[in-house]
């Protein structure tokens, strides 16, 4: 579900974080939301760490990092912007997304099955 903060996002035009595409963008939470309340999370990482570690890219490579990585794997294995460009699949999207135009929107591929 998008949020009114997301929906905000979208009026302002700035580069990925990911692919570097000037677009309209939405904050990817790099622990997940849903697992903030999680004693396991608050105790690692804690509360502001939590609700501060964000990275703002483009509707295209945030769908395709939710769509490639399930929410604890992101938690504990893609937390930074270097890691998630180190899974293969990731990387492979964004170098392909940064070659084409601004505006540009891939067509949605299959949800691929998680492990």
């Amino acid at each position: 579900m998008v949020t009114d903060d997301e929906i905000a996002d979208y009026e302002v035009t700035e580069r990925c974080a990911l692919c570097g595409r000037a677009a309209p963008l939405t904050r990817h939470h790099l622990i997940p939301r849903t697992l903030h309340r999680k004693p396991r999370y608050r105790k690692r990482l804690g509360r502001d760490l939590m609700q501060t570690a964000i990275l703002r890219v483009c509707r295209p490579c945030h769908s395709h990092l939710h769509r490639t990585l399930g929410e604890r794997e992101l938690a504990d294995h893609y937390a930074s912007r270097e890691a998630l460009l180190s899974h293969p699949d990731i990387r492979a999207f964004v170098e392909w997304l940064a070659t084409k135009p601004d505006g540009f929107i891939p067509k949605r591929q299959a949800r691929r099955r998680r492990s």
